[in-house]
Protein backbone atom coordinates (compact mmCIF):
# COMPACT_ATOMS: atom_id res chain seq x y z
CA UNK A 1 0.00 0.00 0.00
CA UNK A 2 1.86 2.92 -0.86
CA UNK A 3 1.63 6.19 1.36
CA UNK A 4 1.10 9.86 -0.06
CA UNK A 5 2.52 12.68 1.59
CA UNK A 6 1.77 15.81 0.67
CA UNK A 7 4.66 18.35 0.58
CA UNK A 8 4.37 21.56 3.16
CA UNK A 9 3.93 24.93 1.65
CA UNK A 10 7.20 26.63 0.48
CA UNK A 11 8.15 29.20 3.32
CA UNK A 12 9.06 31.93 0.23
CA UNK A 13 4.91 30.56 -1.05
CA UNK A 14 3.68 31.24 2.21
CA UNK A 15 5.02 34.74 2.39
CA UNK A 16 3.96 35.55 -0.49
CA UNK A 17 0.86 34.49 0.66
CA UNK A 18 0.36 36.09 3.63
CA UNK A 19 1.55 39.75 1.96
CA UNK A 20 -1.59 39.71 -0.29
CA UNK A 21 -3.94 39.84 3.10
CA UNK A 22 -5.52 43.12 3.58
CA UNK A 23 -5.75 43.88 7.48
CA UNK A 24 -8.72 45.56 8.81
CA UNK A 25 -6.22 48.27 9.66
CA UNK A 26 -5.44 48.66 6.29
CA UNK A 27 -9.07 48.65 4.94
CA UNK A 28 -9.99 51.23 7.55
CA UNK A 29 -7.02 53.74 7.18
CA UNK A 30 -8.09 53.25 3.31
CA UNK A 31 -10.59 54.37 3.46
CA UNK A 32 -10.30 57.26 5.82
CA UNK A 33 -7.75 58.66 3.32
CA UNK A 34 -9.73 58.09 0.42
CA UNK A 35 -12.89 59.91 2.37
CA UNK A 36 -10.71 62.65 3.31
CA UNK A 37 -9.76 63.60 -0.29
CA UNK A 38 -13.18 63.43 -1.13
CA UNK A 39 -14.06 65.66 1.24
CA UNK A 40 -11.59 68.12 0.46
CA UNK A 41 -13.09 68.26 -3.19
CA UNK A 42 -16.42 68.52 -1.97
CA UNK A 43 -15.69 71.47 0.00
CA UNK A 44 -13.95 73.40 -2.89
CA UNK A 45 -16.71 72.36 -5.02
CA UNK A 46 -19.16 73.58 -2.65
CA UNK A 47 -17.08 77.01 -2.25
CA UNK A 48 -16.87 77.42 -5.70
CA UNK A 49 -20.81 76.81 -6.28
CA UNK A 50 -21.68 79.00 -3.27
CA UNK A 51 -19.40 81.73 -5.04
CA UNK A 52 -20.71 81.25 -8.25
CA UNK A 53 -24.51 81.42 -7.74
CA UNK A 54 -23.88 84.69 -5.60
CA UNK A 55 -21.31 86.39 -8.07
CA UNK A 56 -23.83 85.49 -10.99
CA UNK A 57 -26.38 86.94 -9.33
CA UNK A 58 -24.55 90.26 -8.72
CA UNK A 59 -22.98 90.89 -11.96
CA UNK A 60 -26.41 90.58 -14.07
CA UNK A 61 -27.58 93.18 -12.61
CA UNK A 62 -24.60 95.54 -12.79
CA UNK A 63 -24.68 98.95 -14.51
CA UNK A 64 -20.85 98.65 -15.24
CA UNK A 65 -18.39 96.59 -16.77
CA UNK A 66 -17.57 94.13 -13.66
CA UNK A 67 -13.73 93.88 -15.39
CA UNK A 68 -12.96 97.02 -16.43
CA UNK A 69 -15.16 99.66 -14.03
CA UNK A 70 -13.07 101.49 -11.40
CA UNK A 71 -15.93 102.67 -9.01
CA UNK A 72 -17.43 100.47 -6.33
CA UNK A 73 -20.91 101.47 -5.68
CA UNK A 74 -23.07 98.69 -5.22
CA UNK A 75 -25.34 100.30 -2.98
CA UNK A 76 -26.75 102.51 -5.67
CA UNK A 77 -29.55 102.76 -7.64
CA UNK A 78 -28.85 101.55 -10.07
CA UNK A 79 -25.83 99.63 -9.04
CA UNK A 80 -21.93 100.45 -10.37
CA UNK A 81 -19.06 98.34 -9.26
CA UNK A 82 -16.40 96.79 -11.08
CA UNK A 83 -12.68 95.05 -10.26
CA UNK A 84 -10.43 96.89 -12.42
CA UNK A 85 -8.56 99.03 -9.33
CA UNK A 86 -8.65 95.90 -6.89
CA UNK A 87 -7.47 92.72 -8.78
CA UNK A 88 -4.44 95.69 -10.04
CA UNK A 89 -3.79 96.65 -6.36
CA UNK A 90 -4.23 92.68 -5.71
CA UNK A 91 -1.37 92.15 -8.11
CA UNK A 92 0.64 94.60 -7.62
CA UNK A 93 1.29 94.34 -4.17
CA UNK A 94 1.62 90.93 -4.20
CA UNK A 95 4.46 90.71 -6.79
CA UNK A 96 6.35 93.70 -4.54
CA UNK A 97 5.89 91.94 -1.38
CA UNK A 98 7.20 88.74 -3.35
CA UNK A 99 10.22 90.53 -5.09
CA UNK A 100 11.37 91.28 -1.65
CA UNK A 101 10.74 88.43 0.78
CA UNK A 102 11.84 85.29 -1.72
CA UNK A 103 15.62 86.15 -2.31
CA UNK A 104 15.64 87.28 1.66
CA UNK A 105 14.02 84.00 2.91
CA UNK A 106 16.00 82.06 1.33
CA UNK A 107 19.11 83.72 2.40
CA UNK A 108 17.89 83.38 5.84
CA UNK A 109 17.13 79.59 5.38
CA UNK A 110 20.57 79.09 4.14
CA UNK A 111 22.31 81.06 6.54
CA UNK A 112 20.22 79.05 8.97
CA UNK A 113 20.84 75.51 7.44
CA UNK A 114 24.61 75.93 5.84
CA UNK A 115 25.96 78.83 7.55
CA UNK A 116 24.63 79.63 11.43
CA UNK A 117 26.61 77.71 14.03
CA UNK A 118 24.02 75.41 15.86
CA UNK A 119 24.18 77.63 19.32
CA UNK A 120 22.80 80.37 17.05
CA UNK A 121 20.75 78.80 14.38
CA UNK A 122 18.32 77.66 16.58
CA UNK A 123 17.32 80.81 18.47
CA UNK A 124 17.34 82.21 15.14
CA UNK A 125 15.09 79.08 13.72
CA UNK A 126 12.43 79.63 16.91
CA UNK A 127 12.22 83.74 16.21
CA UNK A 128 11.52 83.38 12.42
CA UNK A 129 8.76 80.90 13.42
CA UNK A 130 7.45 83.51 15.68
CA UNK A 131 7.13 86.05 13.08
CA UNK A 132 4.63 83.27 11.45
CA UNK A 133 2.49 83.43 14.86
CA UNK A 134 2.25 87.05 15.19
CA UNK A 135 -1.40 88.14 14.38
CA UNK A 136 -2.39 90.02 11.20
CA UNK A 137 -3.94 92.82 13.21
CA UNK A 138 -0.82 93.36 15.18
CA UNK A 139 1.01 93.85 11.50
CA UNK A 140 -1.53 96.71 10.51
CA UNK A 141 -1.13 98.39 13.81
CA UNK A 142 2.59 98.14 13.47
CA UNK A 143 2.63 98.80 9.63
CA UNK A 144 0.43 102.01 9.81
CA UNK A 145 1.92 103.38 13.42
CA UNK A 146 5.31 102.84 12.47
CA UNK A 147 6.31 101.80 9.12
CA UNK A 148 4.28 104.85 7.15
CA UNK A 149 5.56 107.50 9.31
CA UNK A 150 9.03 105.98 8.89
CA UNK A 151 8.92 105.54 4.64
CA UNK A 152 8.25 108.73 4.35
CA UNK A 153 12.06 109.95 3.25
CA UNK A 154 12.28 106.65 1.34
CA UNK A 155 9.33 107.94 -0.83
CA UNK A 156 11.12 110.98 -0.99
CA UNK A 157 14.64 109.40 -2.24
CA UNK A 158 12.88 106.78 -4.57
CA UNK A 159 10.69 109.99 -6.57
CA UNK A 160 13.81 112.40 -6.41
CA UNK A 161 16.40 109.47 -8.02
CA UNK A 162 13.54 106.91 -9.72
CA UNK A 163 10.75 109.24 -10.60
CA UNK A 164 11.84 108.92 -14.03
CA UNK A 165 10.68 105.54 -13.86
CA UNK A 166 7.13 106.58 -13.59
CA UNK A 167 6.66 103.60 -11.25
CA UNK A 168 8.19 105.82 -8.52
CA UNK A 169 6.90 109.48 -9.45
CA UNK A 170 5.20 110.60 -6.64
CA UNK A 171 2.57 113.35 -6.97
CA UNK A 172 2.82 114.59 -2.98
CA UNK A 173 6.03 113.37 -1.92
CA UNK A 174 6.02 114.74 1.50
CA UNK A 175 2.48 112.26 1.95
CA UNK A 176 1.32 109.76 3.69
CA UNK A 177 3.14 106.42 2.83
CA UNK A 178 -0.62 104.98 2.85
CA UNK A 179 0.04 103.55 -0.55
CA UNK A 180 0.35 99.98 -2.29
CA UNK A 181 3.84 100.04 -2.48
CA UNK A 182 3.99 100.36 1.66
CA UNK A 183 1.64 97.53 1.23
CA UNK A 184 3.56 95.53 -0.32
CA UNK A 185 6.72 96.12 2.04
CA UNK A 186 4.43 95.00 4.56
CA UNK A 187 3.08 92.00 3.04
CA UNK A 188 7.01 91.26 2.42
CA UNK A 189 7.22 90.88 6.45
CA UNK A 190 3.99 89.10 6.81
CA UNK A 191 5.61 86.52 4.67
CA UNK A 192 8.83 85.66 5.46
CA UNK A 193 8.57 83.67 8.20
CA UNK A 194 6.48 81.35 5.73
CA UNK A 195 8.68 80.81 2.74
CA UNK A 196 11.80 80.97 5.53
CA UNK A 197 10.23 78.17 7.41
CA UNK A 198 9.51 76.02 4.04
CA UNK A 199 12.92 76.56 2.16
CA UNK A 200 15.05 75.87 5.25
CA UNK A 201 13.34 72.47 5.59
CA UNK A 202 13.60 71.58 2.08
CA UNK A 203 17.67 72.58 2.07
CA UNK A 204 17.96 70.25 5.13
CA UNK A 205 16.84 67.50 2.89
CA UNK A 206 19.66 67.55 0.84
CA UNK A 207 21.77 64.44 0.86
CA UNK A 208 24.85 65.34 2.58
CA UNK A 209 26.75 63.23 -0.30
CA UNK A 210 26.27 65.70 -2.63
CA UNK A 211 27.11 68.39 -1.00
CA UNK A 212 30.42 66.10 0.25
CA UNK A 213 30.90 65.59 -3.48
CA UNK A 214 31.25 68.93 -4.84
CA UNK A 215 33.59 70.05 -1.66
CA UNK A 216 35.59 67.33 -2.40
CA UNK A 217 36.27 68.06 -5.66
CA UNK A 218 37.21 71.64 -4.68
CA UNK A 219 33.87 73.45 -4.80
CA UNK A 220 33.75 76.45 -2.51
CA UNK A 221 30.83 76.67 -0.05
CA UNK A 222 29.15 78.52 -2.32
CA UNK A 223 29.51 76.36 -5.69
CA UNK A 224 28.58 73.74 -3.73
CA UNK A 225 25.20 75.35 -2.72
CA UNK A 226 24.59 76.99 -6.40
CA UNK A 227 25.40 73.31 -7.62
CA UNK A 228 24.15 70.80 -5.52
CA UNK A 229 21.88 72.19 -2.97
CA UNK A 230 19.63 74.55 -4.48
CA UNK A 231 19.17 72.40 -7.41
CA UNK A 232 17.69 69.54 -5.20
CA UNK A 233 15.39 72.38 -2.97
CA UNK A 234 13.94 74.20 -6.37
CA UNK A 235 11.01 72.51 -6.03
CA UNK A 236 10.58 73.22 -2.45
CA UNK A 237 11.26 76.97 -2.67
CA UNK A 238 8.61 77.60 -5.58
CA UNK A 239 6.22 75.43 -3.29
CA UNK A 240 7.11 77.88 -0.15
CA UNK A 241 6.89 80.89 -2.63
CA UNK A 242 3.61 80.20 -3.57
CA UNK A 243 2.34 79.43 -0.04
CA UNK A 244 3.70 82.53 0.77
CA UNK A 245 1.77 84.07 -2.24
CA UNK A 246 -1.42 83.21 -1.43
CA UNK A 247 -1.02 84.41 2.06
CA UNK A 248 0.01 88.03 0.36
CA UNK A 249 -3.47 87.64 -2.09
CA UNK A 250 -5.79 87.07 0.80
CA UNK A 251 -4.31 89.39 3.23
CA UNK A 252 -7.48 91.65 4.98
CA UNK A 253 -6.67 93.38 8.27
CA UNK A 254 -3.23 94.32 7.97
CA UNK A 255 -3.83 95.81 4.14
CA UNK A 256 -6.98 97.56 5.35
CA UNK A 257 -5.19 99.56 8.07
CA UNK A 258 -2.22 100.44 5.98
CA UNK A 259 -3.64 101.23 2.68
CA UNK A 260 -5.37 104.71 1.86
CA UNK A 261 -8.38 103.15 -0.89
CA UNK A 262 -9.25 104.95 -3.69
CA UNK A 263 -10.71 103.91 -6.44
CA UNK A 264 -8.44 105.39 -8.64
CA UNK A 265 -5.74 103.18 -11.06
CA UNK A 266 -2.49 104.54 -11.00
CA UNK A 267 1.10 102.99 -12.22
CA UNK A 268 2.56 105.33 -9.36
CA UNK A 269 2.55 102.83 -6.75
CA UNK A 270 3.65 105.26 -4.35
CA UNK A 271 0.59 107.34 -4.50
CA UNK A 272 -1.92 106.50 -1.65
CA UNK A 273 -4.71 105.07 -4.00
CA UNK A 274 -6.02 102.00 -4.99
CA UNK A 275 -7.22 98.90 -3.17
CA UNK A 276 -7.03 95.05 -2.82
CA UNK A 277 -9.94 92.47 -3.09
CA UNK A 278 -9.71 91.72 0.35
CA UNK A 279 -9.62 95.31 1.56
CA UNK A 280 -12.22 96.31 -0.36
CA UNK A 281 -14.68 92.98 1.39
CA UNK A 282 -13.70 94.08 4.70
CA UNK A 283 -14.10 97.87 4.31
CA UNK A 284 -17.48 97.60 2.46
CA UNK A 285 -19.08 94.83 4.06
CA UNK A 286 -20.41 96.40 6.91
CA UNK A 287 -22.75 99.13 5.27
CA UNK A 288 -23.73 97.02 2.19
CA UNK A 289 -27.35 95.49 1.74
CA UNK A 290 -28.55 92.14 0.61
CA UNK A 291 -26.76 92.96 -2.89
CA UNK A 292 -23.87 94.63 -2.08
CA UNK A 293 -22.73 91.34 -0.43
CA UNK A 294 -23.93 89.29 -3.15
CA UNK A 295 -21.19 92.57 -5.55
CA UNK A 296 -18.33 91.62 -2.68
CA UNK A 297 -19.29 87.80 -3.14
CA UNK A 298 -18.27 88.28 -6.41
CA UNK A 299 -15.32 89.95 -6.39
CA UNK A 300 -14.25 87.07 -3.88
CA UNK A 301 -14.88 84.50 -5.97
CA UNK A 302 -12.13 86.46 -8.56
CA UNK A 303 -9.53 86.64 -6.19
CA UNK A 304 -10.75 82.69 -5.78
CA UNK A 305 -9.95 81.92 -9.21
CA UNK A 306 -6.70 84.24 -9.64
CA UNK A 307 -5.89 81.41 -6.03
CA UNK A 308 -6.62 78.63 -8.34
CA UNK A 309 -4.93 79.67 -11.24
CA UNK A 310 -1.41 80.46 -9.47
CA UNK A 311 -1.62 77.46 -7.27
CA UNK A 312 -1.88 75.43 -10.35
CA UNK A 313 0.85 77.42 -12.66
CA UNK A 314 3.12 76.54 -9.68
CA UNK A 315 2.22 72.98 -9.68
CA UNK A 316 3.02 72.90 -13.71
CA UNK A 317 6.55 74.66 -13.03
CA UNK A 318 7.17 71.76 -10.24
CA UNK A 319 6.30 68.77 -12.70
CA UNK A 320 7.66 70.59 -15.65
CA UNK A 321 11.33 70.70 -13.44
CA UNK A 322 10.83 67.40 -11.94
CA UNK A 323 13.35 65.33 -14.13
CA UNK A 324 16.10 68.20 -12.88
CA UNK A 325 15.47 67.97 -9.34
CA UNK A 326 17.69 66.39 -7.17
CA UNK A 327 14.15 64.70 -5.41
CA UNK A 328 13.93 61.75 -7.83
CA UNK A 329 17.61 61.06 -6.88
Amino acid sequence: MAITTQNPTPPTAAKHAGANVTRPGDKIFAGLSRGSGILLLVVMASIAIFLTIRAINAISKDHGNFLTTFEWNANANPPVFGIAVLAYGTIVSSIIAMAIAVPIAVGIALFISHYAPRRLASPLSYIVDLLAAVPSIIYGLWGALFLVPHLTGLNMWLDEYLGWTVVFEKEDPQGAARSIFTVGILLAIMILPIITNVSREVFRQVPRMHEEAALALGATRWETIRMSVLPFARSGIISASMLGLGRALGETMAVATVLSAAPILSVHILDPVGGTFSQNIVAKFGEANEFGRDALIASGLVLFVITLLVNGAARAIIAKRKEYSGANA
